[in-house]
């Protein structure tokens, strides 16, 4: 099953989807927590269009050992899910991202070792009829990789590693990865004694015109910008943001405006709206949010960032509290106006995405294993605070094809 694949992945097995058996049946049957109902003021499936109930696939990355990579199918008239089955075995997946065209997929595996090496995991695959094929396998600069994203060319990808405090980047051929052609170890770490005892790589991504890289290290509240090379997969060191002392910089996403970002911390629950200055790639605050009530005590995580095709409103995921925060947002500024809280309905969102009619927002809850679906008011931009459930084993991405 493995013929042609690169050295790298040979005991790697990447198998067709297949159906899921009666006791998987019964437990995403019976486990589902939310009533299917839609609340009043959401559109529901007769509302979005002729040919809205085409199913589409969608893969979750998975946190586990043998079901890395599932396939459901999509309704976006009924907002339900289908499993489908495995799409590929690899290893405690913690992100998945797409070229463009979404001809290839690329994952991240959260390994302590591969290949006899102290590093997690990096592979693509080739997307034919909603199923992968492996194409290559190969090793990240240290352990724990946890992110990956590719540049606006789908000519080279960067992998960013929370345990190894590293970053490499690698070339795309014809979706298949070079060995990494360029590494980073970093060494700030911050104030917090338990979890910025080192650096911390977490995510990482492009401006919006494809010049400058960004890398979040949560370890050393710090952005490492950079100039990247498509072509070479090089790597040119640009500048650094420094956030909050203590805070925990983990993911940044651009508003489609062109110039402003949002970094979301996730050791103080915070968010700062951010000025990206085109010709240099550096970040300048411009305000930050918090996003926890006034009289929350308690352990907390801010996640993930969702901003709407339209850039008219923006959503926060945090854990612990386990809540969305939607936002209305200024088109012109990227100012944030709050809106409210409202259910994850689980634990700890790991990511969430609106699906491709934007009318459902779609949520990974790690640790209570079931992906959430909640209906979206794209007028308003209001989520409905009760949705429903569907059983997955640690999702931890979800990625529309």
């Amino acid at each position: 099953m493995q013929t042609g694949v690169e050295a790298g992945a040979s005991e790697r097995m990447v198998f067709a989807m297949k159906s899921i058996n009666r006791r998987e049946f019964l437990m995403s049957a019976s486990t589902a927590m939310f009533a299917s109902a839609v609340a009043p003021g959401f559109a529901a499936g007769p509302a979005m269009g002729a040919g809205s109930s085409r199913r589409q696939r969608v893969f979750i990355g998975c946190h586990s050992e043998g079901n890395g990579i599932l396939a459901f199918d999509w309704n976006p008239a009924t907002a339900e899910l289908t499993r489908v089955g495995v799409a590929a075995a690899t290893p405690l997946v913690a992100w998945l991202a797409f070229s463009n065209g979404n001809e290839f997929m690329y994952s991240a595996s959260e390994l302590a070792e591969f290949e006899g090496k102290p590093t997690g995991e990096v592979a693509s695959y080739r997307v034919q009829n909603g199923e992968l094929k492996l194409l290559s396998a190969r090793n990240s600069a240290g352990k724990g990789t946890c992110h990956v994203a590719v540049d606006h060319t789908g000519r080279m990808l960067i992998a960013a590693d929370y345990v190894g405090g590293s970053a490499a980047s690698f070339r795309i051929e014809d979706g298949k990865l070079s060995e990494a052609v360029w590494t980073e170890h970093y060494t700030d770490h911050g104030p917090n004694k338990e979890r910025q005892e080192s650096a911390h790589a977490h995510f990482s991504s492009f401006s919006p015109d494809n010049r400058f890289a960004y890398i979040n290290d949560l370890g050393g509240d710090v952005i490492h910008i950079y100039q990247p090379h498509p072509a070479t997969a090089e790597m040119t060191p640009a500048g650094t943001y420094h956030g909050g002392p203590g805070w925990g910089p983990r993911t940044l996403h651009f508003h489609p405006n062109g110039h402003t970002a949002y970094c979301m911390y996730e050791m103080a629950s915070k968010v700062d709206v951010l000025e990206w200055h085109k010709h240099d790639g550096s970040l300048t605050r411009v305000t930050t949010i918090d996003l926890l009530p006034a009289d929350y005590q308690g352990p907390t995580r801010g996640c993930d960032t969702v901003i709407s095709r339209d850039g008219k409103f923006v959503y926060f995921a945090n854990r612990d509290d386990n809540f969305l925060y939607a936002f209305k947002a200024d088109w012109e500024s990227g100012a944030l106006t709050p809106m409210r809280r409202s259910s994850c309905g689980g634990k700890t969102p790991r990511n969430f995405v609106l699906d491709p009619t934007e009318r459902w927002m779609l949520v990974a809850n790690q640790d209570s294993n079931q992906l959430s679906v909640f209906a979206r008011n794209p007028e308003t931009g209001e989520l409905a605070n009760e949705g429903k459930s569907y059983v997955a084993d640690t999702p931890m991405r979800i990625l529309f094809l």
